[in-house]
């Protein structure tokens, strides 16, 4: 089953001049045991890269990542910075700078890995805490200009279902709308990398 959503915007996105992206993988996969999932990564930075696409893997699990407890310190007392120094400083940074982000981790308990839940919750100085309204809905107003396209990539566990893999796509797409883009696809590692590597070639 194929999993692509339209997004309820149409945020402008420019690429670099050459049709090129930067993208960065936030991999998410928390188990170092999991080399599949990883080997799975590699081989797709492999495949963008022979497209001459700039590719960067941030392996999560090896980074210092502290959780948001929603201080809002980084919207009123260190505007765009979390108040708590760790690797997501650098994170946000190849985050905002990149023309596209894919999003990957194992399915664990029907939603993405606490690690890399915990990553996507601190990206939120990315954006202003003041609203507008974005197609009759209250939404954050952004920070910069440009914000990457989002995709996402699951690997099924074993009591992983249709439905999950929906509530999770259903949720990035909706996250989108916040960081002003758009999502662009949700693959499975059950798929053949080079599918993946074609579906964002095609951005």
């Amino acid at each position: 089953m194929e999993y692509a959503y339209n997004s309820y915007t149409n945020f402008k996105h420019k690429l670099k001049g050459d049709g090129f992206m930067k993208i960065t993988i936030l991999n998410g996969n928390p188990n170092a045991d999991n080399a599949k999932f990883d080997n799975y990564l590699k081989n797709l930075s492999d495949l963008l890269d022979s497209s001459n696409h700039t590719v960067t893997i941030l392996k999560l699990r090896g980074m210092d990542i502290k959780y948001c407890t929603g201080c809002f310190g980084c919207w009123v007392k260190t505007p765009g910075e979390c108040v708590v120094p760790d690797d997501m400083r650098d994170i946000r940074r190849e985050y905002i700078h990149s023309d596209f982000v894919l999003f990957a981790s194992p399915v664990i308990m029907g939603f993405t890995s606490a690690l890399l839940k915990k990553a996507h919750d601190k990206l939120i100085p990315l954006i202003h805490p003041y609203f507008e309204l974005v197609q009759n809905e209250v939404h954050h107003l952004s920070r910069y200009d440009k914000y990457p396209l989002m995709g996402l990539l699951l690997e099924k566990g074993k009591d992983t279902d249709e439905e999950d893999i929906r509530i999770i796509s259903d949720i990035y797409r909706r996250d989108a709308i916040n960081f002003k883009t758009s999502f662009c696809f949700a693959k499975l590692t059950s798929n053949p990398v080079e599918e993946v590597a074609n579906e964002i070639n095609g951005i």
